[in-house]
């Protein structure tokens, strides 16, 4: 089983899901703050969402709660 990695940035505002282990990596934004990370063959290996949370929100969280199930 693949590990997922996600990284939420409180500064930058952004929530980064890797598919593999992180690295270098080309980027596409897509559109809705959605910018899709590919490796040099074109396979996505991750997204990063740009301003994730709300800015009231993202202001008043300590913690960042994920749920996830992976099959």
């Amino acid at each position: 089983m693949a590990k997922i990695t996600v990284v939420y940035d409180k500064i930058g505002n952004t929530l980064d899901v890797w598919f593999t282990k992180p690295q270098k990596a080309v980027c596409e934004e897509v559109g809705h703050g959605v910018v899709l990370k590919k490796d040099k063959k074109g396979n996505v290996i991750g997204f990063e969402k740009i301003n994730f949370l709300s800015r009231a929100l993202s202001s008043h969280t300590k913690q960042l709660s994920v749920e996830s199930m992976v099959a």
